[in-house]
C-alpha cells in the first residue's frame, strides 16, 4: 500500500495540466468543463492500471515519464483528435449477422452509392416525369416488388411496427371491429414490441383461439362472427415451438377466409425473397411463399433478412393494399427519399438471385462457407503476429471455434459454426479489453466467453482487417 501511495502523490495537479498551452486550446474547442471531466476520468483510469500492474509486482516497468504533465496532455489530445459523431461506423465481432444493436443489415454497394446520388440532389420523389404532374412516391419499389412477390399491390412504410399497425387499423378500428390470431401466435419481440399492445393501440379488438401450443382451424371459425374484421397470423421470432403442437397453416386460413368472405393477413417478421436451405440454413418462409399461399396482406421488415434499409413493406391484394394506402396514418408513416433510393437499389438486386447473394452483405454473411471464414482468421492472426516483433504488446492470440447465428427474430434456434479471434492479455480481464476495444475512434464489439474476449470472424468485414491491427496497436498503448 504505501508503494500504491508513493506512485500517486506523483500525479501532478489537475489545474497544472489544465494551464497547458496545447489544453487551453482544447477547452477553447470543447470547453471548460468538458476537459476537465475528461482529465478527471484519465487520472481515475491510469490509477486503477498503477493498482493492477503493482498486484502483478510488474511496479518495475512504471516509468516517470507517465507521471509528468506531458503524458496527460498527449491522452487528452489524443481522446479530443479522435472525439467524433456520437453515431459511428463499427466492428461487428459478435457473429450476430442481423444485429439490430449494431444496424441490422449493411446496405450494398449500388444501395449507398443510390442514396448519395438521391439525397445530394433533387430528385422526381413524388413527380411523374411522363405526366409532368405530382406522382406517388411508392411507385418507385411497387412495381418492383410486385414482380418479385408476384404480388399485386404494395407499399412501403417506415417499419414493420407501423406496417402491422396501419392494416390492423385500417380494418379493425372502430366499436367491436374484431382481429382473430391464434394464442401461440402473441409475440413480443425486441424493444417491448408487442402483438396485443400494437392491437389494442390499433383500436382492434383482440380474439384469442385455440391454446399456446395448439391452435386448429376450427378455433378460428367458432370464433368468427359479424365483427370479425380480420383474420390475422404472425410468425414466430425469436423462439420456435417444439414437440405437441399445431398451427394453422397460411393455406388453411386463406380457404376460411374467403368461405367468410374475411381478408386474411400475415405479419411475416424478418421476411425473405429467398430460399436458405440451399445454403444449409432452416427453412425460414418467404414472402413469396406467403403471397402464392393466397394472403391478402402480407408484411415484413426491410432491414433484416432482405438485406436493405429500415423499412415495413406492406404487399398483396390490390382493393386491400390501396385502402391501407389510403389510411391517415400513412402521412405519419411514410418512408423519406433516402429510404425509398436505398430500397429500390436492393430490389434491383433481387431480379437476379444470384446477384443478390454476392452483392447484398447480410446474405453474403449469412452464406459464406465456413472455410472462407477460416482463411479470414488465419489472415488476420499471421498479421496480429509481426505486432509481436515490432510493438510491445502483452496479447495472446489464437483462431479457435465458435457459433454465430442469424439475429433479428429469424431462426432463433439455429447456431452456425465459425471462428473466431481469440484475445486474451497479461494483466487485463476479457471485461477490461471489451471495454478497451469499445472506447476506440473505430469501435470493436466483441463477446466473451471462457474469460477469452473473442472477435467472431463470420462478421467480420475483409475491409475491417487493417483497421482491427491498428486498433490493437492503440489499445496496447491506452493498456501500457
Amino acid at each position: 500500500m504505501d508503494s500504491l501511495n508513493n506512485y500517486l502523490r506523483k500525479f501532478p495537479k489537475i489545474q497544472l495540466i489544465l494551464q497547458d498551452e496545447g489544453v487551453k486550446k482544447l477547452i477553447e474547442k470543447y470547453s471548460y468543463n468538458a476537459v476537465k471531466d475528461k482529465l478527471e476520468e484519465i487520472f481515475s483510469e491510469e490509477k486503477e492500471k498503477i493498482k493492477i500492474k503493482i498486484n502483478f509486482q510488474d511496479n518495475a516497468i512504471l516509468e516517470d515519464n507517465i507521471f509528468k504533465i506531458e503524458h496527460f496532455v498527449l491522452l487528452l489530445k489524443d481522446y479530443f483528435n479522435n472525439f467524433s459523431f456520437s453515431l459511428k461506423r463499427v466492428i461487428n465481432g459478435t457473429g450476430v449477422v442481423v444485429h439490430t444493436n449494431l444496424g441490422r443489415s449493411i446496405l450494398p454497394k449500388a444501395a449507398v452509392e443510390n442514396v448519395f446520388k438521391i439525397s445530394s440532389s433533387y430528385s422526381n420523389l413524388e413527380f411523374n416525369l411522363e405526366e409532368g404532374m405530382r406522382g406517388k412516391r411508392y411507385s418507385h419499389v411497387e412495381i418492383l416488388l410486385n414482380r418479385i412477390l408476384n404480388s399485386e399491390a404494395a407499399i412501403v412504410v417506415n417499419n414493420n411496427a407501423a406496417a402491422v399497425f396501419m392494416a390492423l387499423n385500417t380494418f379493425a378500428s372502430g366499436i367491436k371491429k374484431e382481429v382473430i390470431v391464434s394464442r401461440g401466435e402473441l409475440v413480443e419481440i425486441g424493444g417491448s414490441f408487442r402483438i396485443p399492445d400494437i392491437m389494442k393501440a390499433s383500436g382492434a379488438q383482440l380474439i384469442e383461439v385455440g391454446t399456446t401450443n395448439k391452435t386448429k382451424i376450427n378455433d378460428y371459425e367458432s370464433e368468427i362472427n359479424e365483427n370479425t374484421a380480420l383474420l390475422l397470423k404472425v410468425h414466430h421470432s425469436n423462439f420456435k415451438m417444439t414437440g405437441f403442437v399445431h398451427e394453422v397453416n397460411s393455406k388453411e386460413l386463406v380457404e376460411t377466409g374467403k368461405k367468410y368472405n374475411i381478408p386474411v393477413m400475415e405479419d411475416l417478421g424478418s421476411g425473405s425473397f429467398i430460399k436458405f436451405e440451399k445454403f444449409g440454413l432452416p427453412k425460414e418462409p418467404t414472402a413469396q411463399e406467403v403471397v402464392d399461399a393466397g394472403i391478402d396482406i402480407v408484411t415484413f421488415s426491410g432491414d433484416k433478412l432482405l438485406g436493405g434499409p429500415q423499412a415495413g413493406i406492406i404487399a398483396g391484394k390490390k382493393e386491400y393494399v390501396d385502402l391501407i394506402a389510403k389510411n391517415p396514418l400513412n402521412r405519419a408513416f411514410r418512408i423519406d427519399k433516402m429510404t425509398l433510393a436505398a430500397l429500390e437499389a436492393v430490389l434491383f438486386e433481387y431480379l437476379d438471385i444470384n446477384n443478390a447473394v454476392k452483392n447484398i452483405p447480410t446474405l453474403r454473411l449469412l452464406s459464406q462457407n465456413i472455410l472462407e471464414i477460416k482463411k479470414r482468421g488465419a489472415k488476420l492472426l499471421a498479421k496480429l503476429k509481426k505486432l509481436e516483433s515490432t510493438h510491445k504488446i502483452m496479447y495472446n492470440f489464437s483462431i479457435i471455434e465458435d457459433f454465430s447465428i442469424v439475429g433479428g427474430g429469424a431462426m432463433p434456434d439455429y447456431e452456425m459454426k465459425t471462428y473466431c479471434l481469440s484475445v486474451t492479455h497479461k494483466f487485463f480481464a476479457a471485461e477490461k479489453l471489451s471495454e478497451i476495444f469499445r472506447s476506440l475512434q473505430i469501435p470493436i464489439i466483441g463477446k466473451i466467453k471462457s474469460g477469452e474476449f473473442l472477435i467472431d470472424l463470420r462478421t467480420v468485414l475483409d475491409d475491417d482487417i487493417n483497421d482491427i491491427i491498428d486498433n490493437f496497436i492503440k489499445a496496447s498503448q491506452i493498456l501500457s
